[in-house]
């Protein structure tokens, strides 16, 4: 019977320390919202395996591409709020999508904790080489000269990309038709086929390709170069002051994830950003980190959904 006892209060003891066991203790699910080979999904890869060593666990990422990032945020805002799925969301889920009808299931200033800015930089439009323009002014010429016949592809309706081409369009006063894709990588396969005419990409996901002449870069869409790509111009400079169009990817949690686990996950992300090793990798990719606090992010986050609800609603823009 005391043999019987010790037992059961050996198995009690463990399951109360099971449960009491230290965050994380098995692995966390990065979640991303595009198909592999775009930026997001290049960004999530190469901050995960960092993560993972400073966390102690295992990073997966996993990618539910759909719906300009839609579907991965809907799936985060409805998981366990446990710390065990986590978002590297696009500025297009957290600030554009949510002003397009049919707005998305979510709210994002309502329904995701804000756990750190991950990564801050332009996109570049980038060109199939068949296309017989080599700077922005002969890309609008020939745009102008033939109206409807040139197009531009992007990672789905409302992310960076297409608001970077409607404002673009905008600007250039120029008849640009936008095809959506389901991320950034196939969009850059069928540009490198030749099925489409340009992208505003993610400097992720086309920067090989135009080192090794297989695409041209024309513009980046910041107010800055683009790290990766120094010797492209800006659009700005290129004839169109004022024209801003940032890209970032940041890091949320269902909204009622303890603050203790935000807190771990914000230290191990912010010291992962840090690493040199993983500086270098992003900033190889025009992908520049930019950790901060939590509060940082949510700042930026109100900011930049105010900023493109109104371009959204100046520029009469329709996820149809």
């Amino acid at each position: 019977m005391k043999r019987i006892l010790c037992i059961a209060f050996a198995t009690l003891f463990a399951g109360a320390a099971a449960a009491q066991a230290p965050y994380p203790a098995r692995p966390v699910t990065m979640v991303v919202g595009f198909a592999p080979g775009g930026g997001t999904d290049t960004a999530s890869r190469i901050i995960a395996k960092k993560l993972g060593e400073n966390l102690g666990q295992s990073v997966l990422v996993e990618n539910k591409p759909g719906a300009g990032g839609n579907i991965a945020t809907d799936l985060v805002v409805k998981a366990a709020p446990d710390g065990y799925t986590i978002l590297l969301a696009s500025v297009g889920s957290m600030a554009i999508t949510p002003h397009l009808p049919p707005k998305p299931p979510y709210d994002p200033l309502r329904d995701l904790a804000p756990i750190t800015m991950a990564v801050v930089f332009p996109n570049v439009l980038v060109i199939h080489p068949s296309v017989p323009a080599n700077t922005l002014a002969e890309f609008v010429a020939l745009a102008k000269a033939k109206p409807g016949s040139l197009n531009y592809g992007s990672s789905g309706i409302g992310n960076a990309g297409h608001l970077a081409g409607e404002l673009f369009r905008i600007y250039a006063k120029i008849d640009f038709v936008h095809v959506p894709y389901k991320g950034g990588g196939p969009a850059t396969t069928d540009l490198l086929g030749g099925q489409i005419t340009a992208i505003f990409a993610t400097p992720a996901s086309v920067v090989g390709h135009i080192k090794a002449g297989k695409l041209r870069a024309l513009a980046s869409t910041g107010a800055q170069r683009s790290l990766a790509m120094p010797e492209v111009p800006t659009i700005a400079e290129s004839g169109y002051p004022g024209y801003e169009a940032t890209n970032w990817y940041a890091y949320v949690a269902p909204v009622k994830t303890p603050k203790e686990i935000l807190v771990r996950l914000n230290l191990a992300l912010v010291k992962s950003l840090a690493a040199p090793e993983v500086r270098e990798q992003l900033i190889s990719h025009g992908l520049e980190p930019q950790p901060g606090t939590s509060e940082a992010l949510a700042k930026t986050i109100e900011r930049e959904y105010a900023t493109w609800g109104r371009v959204v609603k100046e520029a009469k823009i329709s996820a149809n």
